[in-house]
């Protein structure tokens, strides 16, 4: 008769393996993902002839207006004026006549990324891979979009 002793070590095994196999598929899939929305911006960019700098986190940014301000901490208040879109011009998101204040760290990851790359009183462009945005979407944006943000850095507090 077998004991659980026994079987033991096989079922450690065996659960070992489908764990590291269904993190493996969630892995090729988030890479196939990141390069697919590289290609998108880059075929963005190169449509519209912009010129971006690529961050390492994957985030392209161009930078219209520099700012004399500051630049934001982590644990900031931001102001801004923003405008969110998707590659095909569909706007999602934008303020209207008045500026928003946000804590920069209840943000998307694009934004904590991109918006301490300017000074305040600084304006940029963000193109934000969907990881870094929405992967699963929202009400206006479709799941796995690529982010295209328009954004006046108005104060830092």
């Amino acid at each position: 008769m077998m004991t659980i002793k026994r079987w033991l070590p096989l079922l450690m095994l065996l659960a070992a393996t489908s764990l590291l196999l269904g993190c493996s598929k969630n892995d090729d899939t988030d890479e196939k993902q990141a390069q697919l929305d590289e290609e998108i911006i880059q075929d963005y960019l190169e449509q519209n002839n912009i010129t971006a700098e690529r961050h390492a986190s994957g985030i392209y940014y161009k930078i219209t207006v520099h700012g004399a301000g500051k630049h934001p901490e982590p644990n900031s208040l931001v102001e801004v004026f923003y405008k969110g879109y998707l590659t095909n011009g569909n706007i999602f998101d934008k303020t209207a006549n008045a500026s928003r204040v946000f804590p920069l760290s209840n943000l998307i990851e694009g934004w904590k990324i991109g918006i301490p790359l300017l000074q305040e009183g600084g304006s940029g462009t963000f193109f934000i891979p969907s990881a870094l945005g929405y992967p699963n979407g929202t009400n206006n944006v479709p799941p796995h979009s690529v982010l295209i943000f328009d954004i006046d850095l108005v104060s830092v507090q």
